[in-house]
């Protein structure tokens, strides 16, 4: 599926990017948020940004987000274990 957007020009100079680097971007960032909700799992989020599952868990501590979503709430519930 093609989704396309409409950018200002202004918003790319001020980052600095080419459309296709401004696009790669916005994929990784979407993938990376739609992970950190639950939205989508690693593999699928990984695909959405175009990546491999590995090189896309290294990004996601580029972006302060953690590769393990779900797994801070287990460990909290064994930790209040007797």
């Amino acid at each position: 599926m093609k989704v396309d957007l409409e950018i200002p020009d202004s918003t790319l100079s001020a980052l600095r990017q080419s459309p296709a680097e401004f696009a790669a971007c916005l994929r990784l960032m979407a993938a990376a948020k739609l992970y950190e909700t639950g939205s989508l799992s690693q593999e699928r989020a990984a695909e959405l940004a175009g990546q491999s599952r590995q090189d896309f868990v290294l990004q996601l501590s580029r972006l302060s987000v953690s590769p393990f979503q779900g797994v801070e709430d287990d460990i909290a519930l064994l930790s209040a274990l007797p």
